[in-house]
């Protein structure tokens, strides 16, 4: 790797590294990894035993991040949008705060329209089932179109002149993540459920990637990149630098057993509270350390893969990291501890199954093989036929 310090010809040809990518794949890599060592006996030898998969799947998320419009808001939550700390005008259940983000229109065949999501002319007890049945069902449609019909059975006054009707989430578009992990949790705990490997494997090494983002202050606000501070590319520094130049050296990731988590819903929503409390922090030290650090030594130029790219220097990451007292490595402790927690959750949940599956698929094939030759036949394709 070779190391040069940034002119001002060279910074208009260089890649920036940091782009927005979460805690970058080495430390979602690492975080997973890890987080499997925090299993108890009755499922650490599962994971064991798919230790590569969960390690090397970690950044999944990250790789469909732009093959959908639905997966980039999973991995965020911009709740400076929503008000100030603690937002408890939030709703923190998904379908009441979808409803209350979500604005109805009632569109005339002349085409005025009305908005009609709110107390003048809604009847607001059948309000949230329908809301369930004709809008939350389609939410992964590319447009939210009801029936006037529909509509009208929960309006005070029916709408006669109606030609259609459409649905506007407003919620989405400002990141999911925190109701987004409590899903997550109920699709793991049915891949336990069922026995499918499959799934169980791939919801857990994607869940692990969502709890840490979860854990990253820079997302949970709108100034994800500090591009509403002059601090463009702090999230990358935060995340993927100081992690890659320390994690190895510096942290420690002894963080106990993992236990069963009772109140998803205060769990989850607690973590990126957590984090969110953390951002001014991180903005803050930036930029004071920005305007006292030399500023020929703040960025530098390596080369990785035959590429130059736009990095923090060692020196002036070793000064952020050392401003923040331990805060990338606290969070990354709690990332691995979440993860297992929320693992082992899954498989309580479930009713603690027997994680060997191929062996318990191997034992129904052998009972069964051995009722038929009880019952004097044999089931299945004989020698010769």
């Amino acid at each position: 790797m070779k190391r040069i310090a940034i002119t001002s010809t060279l910074f208009c040809l260089i890649f920036f590294s940091f782009k927005i990518s979460d805690w970058g794949f080495y430390a979602h890599a690492k975080i997973n990894r890890l987080a499997v060592f925090t299993l108890p006996s009755d499922l650490i030898g599962f994971y064991k035993k798919h230790l590569d998969y969960i390690e090397r799947e970690a950044v999944g998320p990250d790789k469909r991040r732009y093959a959908s419009k639905h997966e980039a808001v999973r991995h965020y939550v911009d709740l400076d949008i929503w008000g100030t700390f603690p937002f408890d005008d939030l709703p923190r259940n998904w379908v009441d705060a979808l409803i209350s983000k979500t604005e109805i229109y009632s569109i005339s065949r002349e085409g005025d329209s009305t908005q009609v999501t709110d107390n003048q002319f809604l009847d607001s007890t059948s309000y949230r089932p329908f809301f369930i049945n004709h809008i939350l069902k389609n939410y992964y449609e590319e447009e939210w179109i009801i029936d006037c019909d529909s509509l009208n059975s929960i309006l005070k006054t029916p709408n006669n002149n109606c030609e259609k009707v459409i649905a506007i989430d407003k919620l989405s578009e400002h990141g999911i993540l925190p109701w987004h992990l409590q899903s997550m949790q109920k699709k793991l705990t049915k891949a336990f459920e069922n026995g499918d490997v499959d799934r169980i494997l791939r919801h857990s090494a994607d869940f692990g990637h969502y709890i840490g983002d979860a854990h990253v202050p820079l997302h949970t606000t709108k100034n994800y990149n500090g591009q509403l501070t002059n601090q463009r590319g702090i999230h990358g520094f935060w995340e993927s630098r100081l992690p890659e130049l320390y994690a190895d050296s510096d942290y420690d990731f002894w963080v106990g057993q993992a236990e069963y988590i009772s109140d998803k819903e205060e769990f989850y929503w607690n973590i990126v509270l957590e984090s969110h409390q953390l951002v001014d922090s991180v903005l803050l030290i930036e930029k004071d350390l920005s305007e006292i650090f030399p500023k020929e030594q703040q960025y530098c130029v390596e080369e990785r893969n035959a590429i130059l790219v736009k990095t923090p220097c060692p020196a002036y990451a070793k000064a952020f990291h050392e401003r923040m007292d331990g805060m990338v490595e606290k969070r990354m402790r709690e990332s691995i501890y979440a993860i297992g927690c929320a693992w082992y959750t899954a498989w309580i949940d479930a009713g603690s199954p027997d994680l060997d599956f191929e062996k318990t698929v191997l034992n129904e094939i052998d009972e069964a093989l051995e009722k038929s030759f009880k019952g004097g036949k044999i089931i299945g394709r004989e020698h010769g036929n």
